[in-house]
């Protein structure tokens, strides 16, 4: 069953534009809450990658980080790199340039 919480942080996820990436940081503070380890745990358990692409979310120090979905940490620079990310050992390149800012969308989560 998915959470009020998790349907959030889904919806946060969505927004994020192809080429682009943010945090779990990033996300938290969108939504609302200091949770930044609960939606880590909601990103963790999305059952509908890719397509609500939680692939675009990485560490705020521009680590890729995991990918529970099938393939893991391979499958997500796959995924990054499809879309033009550039990830050199682990790490997004041009980070602050793709960086994908919630302040900066006129859309609101619910």
């Amino acid at each position: 069953m998915i959470t009020e919480f998790q349907e959030k942080v889904y919806r946060a996820i969505s927004m994020i534009p192809e080429g682009r990436v943010t945090t779990y940081g990033a996300i938290a503070s969108y939504i609302g809450t200091g949770g930044v380890r609960a939606v880590g745990r909601a990103v963790g358990k999305n059952p509908y990658a890719p397509e609500v692409p939680c692939h675009r979310v990485v560490y705020s120090d521009a680590r890729v980080g995991n990918y529970s979905a099938q393939g893991g940490v391979r499958e997500k620079i796959r995924l990054l790199e499809s879309e033009k990310v550039k990830i050199e050992d682990g790490v997004v390149l041009d980070f602050e340039k793709i960086f994908f800012d919630y302040g900066s969308t006129d859309m609101v989560a619910e």
